[in-house]
């Protein structure tokens, strides 16, 4: 009998929401497909060091172009098929023949590094406002009404476009290149100062309805105090939104970054950058159309791979999600 009691509490735990979303998610191909192919674009920026010293190649060094077939717009060799060969498999850059394969590896380290710390800046800043200002309500949420409000209205594109010349300006002496530290701090700063808005009011709505709940009540009538309330019993029932948007928020902050670097105000050289590999692509295009394709169809999978994920997450924490 104590075997049948024991497992009746268990039984009961592994139907709880977190199981029940684990479930829904396996049983959504389309998902896992999604998760295996992100598991493997980080595990592939994770290795990059590792797998380009395997393949004997680094992302910086110049191979040259030593059988020249056409010319570029600027006058710089191009190799046929794009230089794809074995010792290639990519091929090589129009002019400056660097190594495609490891630039698309250190280009996905690039996109994965801004992406994530962006985002868990985004979480941590988003979360703390939108419990915070959800469980006090008046004065401090009209005031972080307006201040969403003007961010929302704000375009961070613009922002970006002129905050580039005036880091460099201010922080950089004539000459010189911007520290690649200080263009990751850059991106990071914008895209988070900008990126929590959405979760803090996803979680201010969420945590104005959880505040009047009976468990709420219950924990103010046993005198529990406002940091035990929020941290305790309003947080661990917000999980899901969070994760949600955690999911969808990676691959806009990948097209954002790479966008930026295309108009030339992203990551710079020598680090490489998927947005700069397409920017260069679209510039010797009719010469070598290997050099834009790469990128281009990398951004495309990882993007495609994150948003689907994203769905499925999102499909998984809510039953009631049409699939």
């Amino acid at each position: 009998m104590a075997e049948v009691h024991g497992e009746g509490p268990r039984k009961r735990q592994s139907q709880g929401p977190f199981a029940s979303a684990c479930r829904a998610f396996r049983r959504d191909m389309t998902g896992m497909a999604a998760l295996a192919v992100v598991l493997l674009c980080a595990l592939l920026a994770l290795t990059a060091p590792l797998l380009a010293a395997l393949y004997g190649k680094n992302p910086t060094d110049h191979y040259g172009q030593q059988t020249p077939g056409l010319l570029s717009p600027e006058g710089l060799p191009v190799l046929p098929n794009g230089g794809i060969s074995a010792d290639h498999w990519f091929g090589i850059e129009p002019g400056l023949g660097r190594d495609v394969f490891t630039q698309l590896l250190y280009g996905m380290r690039t996109s994965l590094l801004v992406a994530f710390a962006s985002v868990a800046v985004i979480a941590v800043v988003g979360v703390a406002l939108g419990l915070t200002v959800g469980y006090l309500g008046g004065l401090a949420d009209r005031a972080f009404t307006f201040v969403c409000n003007a961010l929302l209205a704000f375009p961070t594109l613009l922002l970006l476009l002129a905050l580039s010349p005036v880091i460099r300006s201010r922080f950089v002496d004539p000459g010189e290149n911007e520290p690649a530290w200080m263009q990751f701090a850059s991106l990071i700063a914008v895209f988070a100062a900008f990126g929590w808005v959405p979760l803090a009011m996803v979680l201010r709505t969420t945590v104005r309805s959880l505040r009047e709940r009976e468990f709420i009540e219950a924990a103010r009538a046993v005198g529990a105090s406002r940091r035990h309330i929020v941290l305790r019993e309003l947080l661990p029932n917000v999980w899901a939104p969070v994760l949600v948007h955690i999911t969808l928020a990676v691959p806009g902050v990948v097209t954002a970054e790479a966008a930026l670097s295309f108009l030339g105000v992203g990551i710079n050289e020598p680090v490489p950058d998927w947005g700069r590999m397409i920017s260069r692509g679209s510039e010797v295009f009719y010469d070598d159309p290997t050099y834009l394709v790469f990128p281009g169809v990398a951004l495309l999978v990882f993007v495609l791979a994150f948003n689907l994920l994203g769905d499925a997450v999102r499909d998984a924490l809510d039953p009631r999600t049409a699939r």
